[in-house]
């Protein structure tokens, strides 16, 4: 069996409410098991056998637009890929703040082009790398003040890719979430 998280991306803002008990119960109703959820921000880890990222994320959605009213745009990754993307941060995790870090996971992977308008050294101390359908941001502000983070933003950047933040300490907990029991 393998273990995956579900990144739900807009959940518990906006009034779009989304009790993770209840969010447990419909992932456990779909015969997932080991059905976890960390926070209150939308990501739940399960185990199964069926299925592979895309189809799990598509089955999700659907379950939860039947169950609250309104569509969830989810992505769904394995451990292997949680740990690869962390392994991969191309700024010096381990001496930064958790809340200087951030990861938006995409549905696929960007589009460099995308992003070759933004003009870096306008926004230093702040920068951002480009990853295996991940973008990573140094924001040492803070990201709800990060002016780089606004600029990331803009749907032109990320036309029909679902995309959706978390912070490293939480990316970091997904990997031990969904790593294989010792």
């Amino acid at each position: 069996m393998k273990t995956y998280a579900a990144l739900l991306r807009a959940v518990n803002v906006t009034g779009r409410k989304m009790p993770m008990a209840e969010l447990r119960q419909v992932l456990t109703g779909l015969g997932y098991d080991g059905v976890r959820t960390h926070l209150q921000s939308g990501q739940a880890v399960f185990g199964t056998d069926h299925g592979d990222e895309e189809s799990l994320a598509a089955e999700i959605s659907r379950a939860l637009e039947q169950r609250f009213g309104f569509r969830v745009d989810t992505l769904v990754r394995d451990h292997t890929y949680l740990k690869a993307v962390a392994d991969a941060c191309p700024f010096p995790a381990a001496d930064l703040e958790p809340r200087q870090l951030h990861v938006t996971y995409f549905s696929e992977p960007a589009d460099p082009a995308g992003y070759a308008d933004i003009d870096l050294a306008a926004h230093l101390p702040e920068e951002f790398r480009l990853g295996d359908r991940v973008l990573y941001l140094y924001a040492p502000v803070g990201l709800g003040r990060s002016k780089l983070a606004e600029t990331l933003s803009r749907p032109r950047r990320t036309k029909d890719v679902i995309a959706t933040s978390r912070n490293w300490n939480t990316v970091l907990k997904l990997v031990e979430l969904t790593a294989p029991a010792a």
